[in-house]
């Protein structure tokens, strides 16, 4: 009883002189914010589209970039946030939610109202978009899952500045063209201004984007009123004690990125707009489209006391068919579209969880403040629910091995100083300012074994094509093998089939679908099948795929993307 006594003392003491390392620092203790006291935001949202004499058309809005005040939670005082809206006062964190409509176009001019100088560190020794003048924040919005013109795409180097006072070397239009002549699913918009696109999205320019097609969807009957079917945008932040957002300014190796960190993590974790918010809901269905936007942690989602999610989309793509998961491992910007059937629960609340190692997978185990999401509030009476989960949802065309035109070896590569910290990461060893290696033609199918000679999971999304994941295979004698990889740069000379001999991973049953992002795990090699066309019809697409500036493919841990583990993609006729 004495040892147990002392060891709470010991306990008390180190835990008080850690809130006092805290506040010196001028960096808020997390456990100083209570969890469940914010109701979660609804996000506002814009229609794609126009209804003239009854029927849907073509819409064109205007979406800004603001400089503006959010709170996050309500004991934290108002953060400077960039924010997307139809105005300053509108403007929110995450932005509004933009709702398309299948085959009706959408444009959109994004506007630039954001000051000239960042409110976050940034680091110009990295690829970086760096205006003449040096005044103005370079911005680019890229629909993440969107099948569109290049022109549209948000390619890295087309930026602007407040009132395109200044452009970037590929800038070419102010209005982007949506055609949303794809399948239905859920998509996100966010800034992929080069080398800035983690400050950016960390300052808050991110929002959801849905594509809606009543006449595959309403058969379906899954929770659709807005009340049920929401939104769950999910990141992570940490805060100075005045509010603001904290961002280390010192990098991970200052000698050779004076600010630039390996990842960014952040203690607070944030549901449209508000730190550990609740919700209250009803004994029925709801459905759930939760996009990880946070720069680099992965998060395994689980409920406390057992309930289970069923499983409709990854993605931007309906699965065939609804699963059945205990919980789910979504890496930076993958979606999980999902139901939670709330009269399944016991009691009459819940913690949707996290446990997810930072980083993933080998980092540290979540603590108090990040092990926690949202809380549900469940109301004590049943009622009638009409929706429902049907045994089959969308079946799109199965991916055709024999169809494939070639297999791509793409290989992920970290750079370590001699005291072993990070200078950059990379794609095949090559920058990204060389000329594109990948020019798959245009309708094509291809094979790309993704080769992981790093020690973390790395999301890879690939812009306009879409894929499935085939397996993973683990890498034996790696040392081996990297060494021959770093010497030569051709995963063919150096064998790659000889060291891809270990362990097999299955593809989790839920995630066999159509993805645009899939975890590409450490020390194995993954297959994907790529396809450069539209899944749901094999035809090919509506626009010049072929136009300048093109595409990219890259990892989405935003840090990594930034430095530089990002390849330019051109397609070819």
């Amino acid at each position: 009883m004495e040892r147990t006594l002392v060891l709470l003392i010991i306990y008390s003491v180190l835990v008080g002189l850690n809130v006092f390392a805290w506040a010196e620092a001028g960096l808020l203790n997390p456990s100083q914010l209570e969890m469940f006291v914010d109701e979660l935001p609804n996000m506002p949202k814009i229609k794609g589209y126009n209804v003239v004499n009854g029927f849907p058309a073509p819409k064109s809005l205007k979406v800004g970039m603001f400089h503006k005040k959010w709170k996050f939670h309500r004991d934290l005082p108002p953060t400077p946030v960039f924010a997307f809206g139809l105005s300053k006062h509108a403007a929110t964190i995450p932005g509004p939610t933009i709702e398309a409509l299948y085959g009706i176009q959408t444009y959109i001019k994004w506007r630039n109202y954001l000051p000239s100088k960042h409110i976050l560190p940034w680091d110009p020794t990295i690829p970086t978009a760096i205006p003449s003048t040096k005044k103005g924040i370079p911005t680019v919005v890229h629909l993440h899952g969107g099948i569109d013109e290049p022109e549209s795409d948000g390619f890295s180097t087309s930026w602007f500045t407040a009132k395109f006072k200044e452009r970037g070397p590929t800038w070419s239009k102010k209005k982007y063209h949506y055609q949303n002549f794809q399948h239905p699913g859920n998509l996100w918009y966010h800034d992929h201004a080069l080398g800035l696109t983690r400050v950016n999205i960390l300052a808050g320019l991110l929002g959801a984007y849905i594509i809606r097609d009543p006449k595959v969807e309403a058969p379906l009957r899954l929770p659709c009123d807005e009340e049920f079917d929401r939104p769950l945008v999910i990141f992570d932040r940490s805060f100075w004690t005045n509010g603001s957002i904290f961002m280390n300014s010192t990098g991970s190796n200052p000698s050779i990125h004076p600010q630039w960190q390996m990842e960014y993590f952040g203690d607070a974790i944030i549901v449209n707009g508000k730190a550990w918010p609740h919700m209250v809901v009803r004994r029925r269905k709801y459905r759930f489209r939760i996009i990880n936007a946070s720069n680099a942690r992965f998060f395994k989602f689980y409920f406390v006391n057992g309930l289970r999610f069923i499983y409709l989309a990854s993605d931007s793509a309906y699965n065939a068919r609804p699963i059945m998961v205990n919980d789910i491992l979504l890496a930076p910007s993958e979606i999980a579209d999902v139901v939670i059937d709330f009269s399944e629960s016991n009691s009459d609340s819940v913690i949707l969880a996290n446990n997810a190692s930072y980083p993933y997978p080998s980092g540290d185990p979540v603590n108090e403040a990040n092990s926690k999401v949202m809380k549900f509030i469940i109301k004590s009476h049943h009622e009638l629910d009409t929706s429902r989960i049907p045994k089959k949802l969308i079946h799109y065309p199965s991916p055709n091995l024999a169809s494939a035109s070639l297999t791509r070896y793409i290989a992920l590569y970290d750079y370590m100083s001699k005291n072993d910290e990070p200078i950059y990461l990379s794609i095949n060893g090559k920058s990204y300012e060389e000329p594109a290696t990948e020019t798959p033609k245009v309708g094509a199918t291809e094979i790309w074994t993704v080769i992981n000679l790093t020690e973390e999971n790395h999301p890879m999304h690939i812009h306009l094509g879409l894929f499935v994941a085939l397996d993973q295979t683990e890498l034996v004698n790696i040392d081996e093998f990297k060494d021959c990889m770093l010497e030569n740069y051709d995963a063919i000379k150096c064998h790659v089939g000889k060291y891809a001999r270990g362990k097999k991973i299955e593809v989790p049953a839920h995630e066999k679908g159509w993805k645009n992002v899939y975890k590409m795990m450490p020390g194995y090699v993954t297959r994907i099948l790529v396809r450069f066309s539209y899944i749901h019809s094999n035809e090919s697409y509506r626009f010049d795929a072929t136009a300048e500036p093109g595409y990219v493919y890259h990892c989405h841990v935003l840090d990594h993307e930034d430095n530089v583990m990002i390849r330019p993609l051109k397609l070819i006729k």
